[in-house]
């Protein structure tokens, strides 16, 4: 089974929906028959390349929200992914443009080893939500890249240059032709779509159904 989504490493509910996918996968001891590819997916695309204020005010401005219900809001979003052992401090999160991420990311992906994709990923996901470092900073993300297990002259190589560009923006073009506008955004075997962050009950229920069915089918 192969499990295709968009995502954002500035998506709180990305974060939450990938954290959530993968315990699933492992509660129901399906780690080497279920195969994860991250696709990317801009949040802003014209976001800034540096930090420009606090993300109650940013997301107070975006929603229309006053900044007491957004401050309830990002207090719930942290709570939500601390039930699923997260340590979250959206509040304290420095957002910035996050294009580099994605073309570091795309980069590991390039190498073949699930493993440090995923290392990579929860890495600049943590760096974000719980460090609260700046993704568009050139300096923080050779640091995490080469952390995660590339080499660091190889990712500055990338940042200098446009490597991995049509790499990303394929993925934002597959995301426009699916009608996808939010993410996080599960495909399930090009066939069977999930939508949001849904809870970490609802998305065990769906897969083991999936898997049910996919090994009937398969006996017939």
């Amino acid at each position: 089974m192969i499990v295709k989504y968009w995502s954002d490493f500035a998506c709180p509910f990305c974060y939450i929906g990938e954290t959530s996918l993968k315990q699933v996968i492992t509660n129901l001891g399906r780690d080497h028959e279920i195969q994860l590819e991250m696709k990317a997916f801009e949040l802003d695309p014209d976001g800034s390349r540096h930090y420009e204020g606090p993300t109650d005010e940013r997301y107070s401005k975006k929603y229309g929200y006053s900044l007491e219900e957004t401050r309830k809001s990002i207090d719930d979003i942290n709570a939500r992914g601390a039930s699923i052992g997260l340590d979250m401090h959206y509040d304290k999160s420095r957002y910035t443009n996050t294009f580099d991420a994605h073309r570091v990311t795309k980069l590991a992906q390039s190498k073949g080893d699930d493993k440090l994709v995923d290392t990579l990923q929860e890495r600049l996901f943590k760096a974000y939500f719980t460090d609260g470092l700046e993704l568009a900073d050139h300096d923080v993300l050779i640091k995490l890249a080469s952390e995660s297990g590339l080499a660091a002259q190889e990712v500055q190589e990338v940042l200098l240059t446009d490597r991995y560009e049509a790499e990303v923006r394929r993925d934002e073009m597959e995301a426009r032709a699916a009608n996808v506008h939010g993410v996080p955004f599960f495909v399930i075997d090009d066939k069977y779509a999930i939508p949001g962050a849904i809870s970490i009950e609802q998305m065990e229920n769906v897969l083991r159904k999936l898997l049910q069915d996919r090994e009937q089918t398969i006996s017939i």
